[in-house]
């Protein structure tokens, strides 16, 4: 879709954007500018859509504090979240026999994972294992006994490497389970395993979907692989500055990073 529209109005319907690396700051704040941004957009119009990896209890707060009423598509597309209602509207959950047979042929592969795991629901727990790093400071339980995350519904299981790299990880694991289970990377030291065939693209359709929106109505942004999908998806993707080279290289645009306002910056240009 051009963005040369006439002086004043802006040529999307729809604005997508990552979390973390993305519309969050270093310091998970989101800047003001970019705050004023995206409030333009949507008083030209445009309904904005947060499109994130994390699942909703690890979203729920940054929403809240943003005084964010809309929909929210959380756990890289398996749920459709409703934040003014704080309902869950949609749910997909990882077949536990697969993603089983999933771990056992990565582990055939490279030797034993660290592991952690997402629970379904509103109030799902994240399980963390021994040797597993938790990005951040967000919330975790911790478990010793393996067989303690297939005991309820599970969103996405995350798997880390005592010595591969994130990008090694994620292209064994793909190579060996890809087709048990869609295999992504969300970040540094996150990769994860998902339903078969789950993205940020099914999800965020979904919600476009209930907008009354279609992909060539939208404009998505982001840092890492796992949103690819969303930028074939999407009408347009901008990618940060210090997004992964996998990203930049389908981008439409590549911006500033999230700490420089790089949102902020493709907005203001299309606003006008």
């Amino acid at each position: 879709m051009s963005d040369t529209a006439s002086p004043g109005a802006f040529p999307y319907r729809l604005v997508a954007t990552d979390l973390d690396g993305t519309l969050l700051r270093s310091d998970d704040t989101v800047s003001e500018r970019t705050r004023d941004a995206l409030a333009a957009a949507t008083a030209a119009g445009a309904a904005h859509i947060v499109v994130t990896g994390r699942a909703v209890p690890w979203t729920r707060h940054i929403l809240d504090d943003l005084g964010y009423q809309g929909l929210a598509v959380c756990g890289q597309g398996a749920q459709v979240y409703d934040a003014g209602a704080h309902r869950l509207l949609t749910s997909v959950t990882l077949d536990r026999q697969l993603a089983g047979v999933a771990l056992a042929k990565i582990e055939a592969e490279v030797g034993p994972l660290h592991l952690a795991a997402s629970r379904d629901g509103l109030d799902g727990e994240v399980l963390v294992g021994p040797g597993y790093a938790v990005q951040g400071t967000l919330p975790a339980t911790p478990f010793t006994d393996a067989s303690d995350l297939w005991t309820a519904p599970l969103n996405k299981l995350y798997i880390q490497h005592p010595t591969l790299t994130d990008d090694e990880l994620c292209e064994v694991a793909t190579r060996t389970a890809g087709g048990f289970v869609t295999v992504t990377m969300a970040g540094a030291g996150i990769v994860e395993l998902l339903p078969l065939g789950l993205s940020k693209a099914t999800g965020l359709s979904l919600a476009a979907r209930r907008l009354g929106m279609k992909a060539a109505d939208t404009i998505a942004f982001g840092d890492m692989p796992n949103d690819i999908p969303m930028f074939a998806w999407a009408s347009y993707g901008v990618a940060m500055a210090d997004a992964h080279e996998e990203l930049k290289a389908v981008a439409d645009e590549v911006t500033s990073s999230h700490d420089e306002d790089g949102i902020a910056v493709v907005l203001e240009r299309l606003l006008g």
